[in-house]
């Protein structure tokens, strides 16, 4: 029977100007391995610099998708930034986690597959598309904004958005496992729009929750 699930497919923005390709590749596979493993979900790296993640409760969809970002800028080299571009469906198939996704070819896939193909003849990072549902053009704006807001982060801003999205912990807590002051954290954060980040990624939830068909 057709379940809930949404798929991420992206690739890394201008990967072959990465010096460190293989330092890249293994910050991938473990950002893919643990939103895999804490989601319940699977994840898989092809053709090098691209990618697949398929979670079976689609409403943590979009925090995947900010986590793994951040965990691409966080990283980045001193003269090359780290990004990628992910496209999310939302809808419902048959595949289920014991099936590798490369093997999957049921509509969240394609759909999912054709709107990173959009993007990247475009100039945005970011796109979601719910399957079934006529008018994503609220939604879309909404993501649109993120994506340019993700866009503006810098190492350490992504880095300190990573372990608040990793664990819930004060910005005291935060800055002991950083190394660095509490008002540094603050500042981090604020560069980030953190609060706008969490009321999006909060409604968002919700709202794929509510919505997939």
């Amino acid at each position: 029977m057709p379940q809930k699930i949404a798929v991420l497919t992206g690739d890394v923005i201008a990967s072959r100007k990465i010096r460190d390709q293989e330092h890249l590749f293994g910050i991938l596979d473990a950002a893919l391995h643990a939103l895999a493993e804490r989601y319940g979900g699977r994840g898989e790296r092809y053709r090098g610099d691209g990618f697949q993640l398929a979670l079976p409760q689609p409403e943590h969809a979009l925090t995947a998708v900010a986590m793994l970002r951040a965990a691409l800028i966080q990283h980045s080299e001193d003269r090359q930034r780290w990004d990628a571009r992910i496209a999310v469906a939302v809808g419902k198939d048959n595949w289920q986690d014991d099936l590798r996704v490369a093997e999957a070819s049921g509509e969240p896939f394609v759909h999912s597959g054709q709107a990173l193909d959009a993007l990247s003849a475009g100039q945005g990072h970011l796109a979601l598309k719910i399957l079934g549902k006529d008018d994503n053009g609220c939604l879309t704006l909404l993501t649109r904004f993120v994506d340019e807001l993700i866009d503006g982060w810098s190492r350490y801003s992504a880095e300190v958005v990573y372990l608040s999205l990793c664990h819930d912990e004060s910005q005291q807590e935060l800055a002991k496992r950083l190394g660095i002051s509490q008002p540094s954290v603050h500042k981090r954060l604020r560069a980030a729009r953190w609060p706008l980040l969490a009321e999006y990624l909060a409604y968002m939830h919700q709202r794929l929750k509510e919505e997939t068909p």
